[in-house]
């Protein structure tokens, strides 16, 4: 497992394997890892085969690391990547939307050469 230290003056390119989390995710981050159990909660996101792009973002909140991922940091939350999962990731940036139809956790991936309406899948 590694921890990377993020902001937004040190978003890395995808050459170099690293995500960054934007103020408003990392705000909003905390807050849920605070309700799902404490301080040691993070924020897990992953990519699997599926959705109507053919891969699909999950998100969801975990305690445990494995020797495959990657912490990422910034402002107290803390956000965690599978190896494979980063290989599809990196350069991307986590951001939280709040809009008056609702909010969400928004993926900009640089890998990206198209996604669908919804914003939860993205094709190579």
């Amino acid at each position: 497992m590694s921890v990377t230290d993020i902001t937004a003056d040190t978003a890395s390119p995808a050459a170099v394997r690293a995500m960054s989390l934007s103020a408003s995710a990392a705000k909003r981050v905390r807050k849920l890892a605070e309700m799902e159990g404490g301080p040691n909660v993070m924020m897990r996101l992953s990519v699997s085969g599926g959705g109507c792009s053919g891969f699909q973002y999950g998100f969801s909140f975990d305690a445990t690391t494995h020797d495959d991922d990657h912490v990422f940091e910034r402002d107290g939350a803390r956000l965690v990547v599978d190896d494979t999962s980063l290989d599809l990731l990196a350069g991307a940036e986590v951001d939280f939307v709040e809009e008056l139809a609702g909010s969400y956790f928004k993926v900009t991936n640089p890998n990206a050469s198209s996604s669908c309406g919804c914003g939860q899948s993205f094709s190579l």
